[in-house]
């Protein structure tokens, strides 16, 4: 009896040591764009990711999901339906598309969008890119009261560097002082990723999200004028890291979790 007891303390102390783990480590995050042009069809997208995708995800244990859309000030031309999946560990996003093909209630549910034929595809192409979490936030955060403030807008960046050296220093520098000068104007983000594959490497990307668009306008102009910003853009180390930036302003779909 005293030996079972032992090995039962002994199991929950490995249970507890792996949870306080995962809690610990570093997340991955897809940053999925299904691309639209003028014969897409974005309503059988949004109503496959609702009712299908992500019900099918949390199932699984995945999220919370973001789902966003252009926003009327975005500029880039570039129409789109971004989604933000998190994951523990590499290996997990194999095994999530292993269970969806083996889903029957995904399976069912989605099966209008994913029978359409060759002629009348939903999107035009679906661009990917797989991230690891920084340093300086290595989970995924999503504040409450920010959820329910309706008026909410997000920016998703994406810095390009123009070799892995310069791509390592730009990360350097968020990790090293530059999120402190984002908070104290701000700009909230909700996850900082590295890119490992994607069509943008190297490169890191991240999402923020603020109130409205005027207070989104705001930080960066605050940003840009920190006094903290003016030092650490001046380190020489730093001179240089980004070749490239895109830019999307993004509204959430009415059924994103973050």
């Amino acid at each position: 009896m005293i030996r079972v007891f032992q090995s039962l303390v002994l199991l929950a102390s490995i249970v507890v040591g792996q949870a306080s783990l995962a809690a610990d480590s570093k997340q991955y995050y897809e940053i999925r764009s299904y691309l639209l042009s003028e014969n897409s069809d974005a309503v059988a997208i949004d109503a496959y990711l609702k009712t299908s995708l992500l019900p099918a995800l949390k199932r699984l244990g995945v999220g919370p999901v973001g789902v966003f859309e252009n926003a009327p000030t975005d500029e880039t031309g570039s129409a789109r339906v971004v989604l933000v999946i998190p994951y523990h560990d590499p290996g997990q996003i194999l095994s999530v598309k292993t269970a969806l093909q083996a889903d029957q209630q995904y399976l069912d549910s989605a099966a209008e969008y994913l029978n359409r034929g060759p002629r009348e595809p939903a999107y035009q192409r679906i661009e990917s890119e797989l991230l690891v979490a920084m340093d300086c936030m290595p989970q995924l955060e999503v504040k409450p009261e920010s959820l329910a403030n309706s008026s909410r807008v997000y920016e998703l960046r994406i810095y390009e560097s123009a070799n892995e050296k310069l791509g390592d220093l730009k990360v350097d520098m968020f990790n090293n002082g530059e999120v402190p000068i984002f908070l104290d104007c701000g700009i909230q983000p909700i996850f900082i990723g590295q890119a490992l594959i994607g069509p943008f490497t190297p490169s890191l990307s991240y999402l923020t999200v603020y109130p409205n668009e005027q207070a989104r306008e705001q930080a960066w102009k605050d940003f840009r004028v920190h006094p903290d910003w003016q030092v650490l853009k001046e380190v020489k180390k730093y001179k240089g890291t980004v070749s490239k930036i895109y830019k999307y302003v993004l509204s959430p779909k009415p059924f994103s979790q973050t």
